[in-house]
C-alpha cells in the first residue's frame, strides 16, 4: 500500500502550528493502520486513516484532533 507523500508533507505543515518543533519530512513507513513518519527531528505516528482523510477531505480534520497528534510527536 501507498499514500501520498504531500499529504503528510501537509500534516507535518499543519501540525508545526501546534508544534513548531515537529521538522520536516524525511521518511516514512507504512503498517496495517498507520504511518510512522521520521522527521528531520523525531518521529510521529499517524493513523493511516487520517492521512488518507488529509489527501480527500482536509477540511474535515478538526482542531482537536491535529492538536493530539502535535502532542504525539517524539524528538530524537
Amino acid at each position: 500500500m501507498s499514500v501520498p507523500i504531500y499529504a503528510i508533507v501537509e500534516l507535518l505543515i499543519r501540525l508545526e502550528e501546534y508544534n513548531p518543533k515537529i521538522g520536516n519530512y524525511k521518511d516514512h513507513a507504512i503498517t496495517e493502520k498507520n504511518v510512522r513518519v521520521t522527521t528531520s527531528t523525531g518521529h510521529i505516528l499517524f493513523p493511516l486513516s487520517l492521512v488518507m482523510n488529509q489527501f480527500h477531505s482536509p477540511e474535515a480534520i478538526d482542531e482537536t484532533t491535529l492538536k493530539l497528534m502535535a502532542v504525539s510527536y517524539s524528538p530524537m
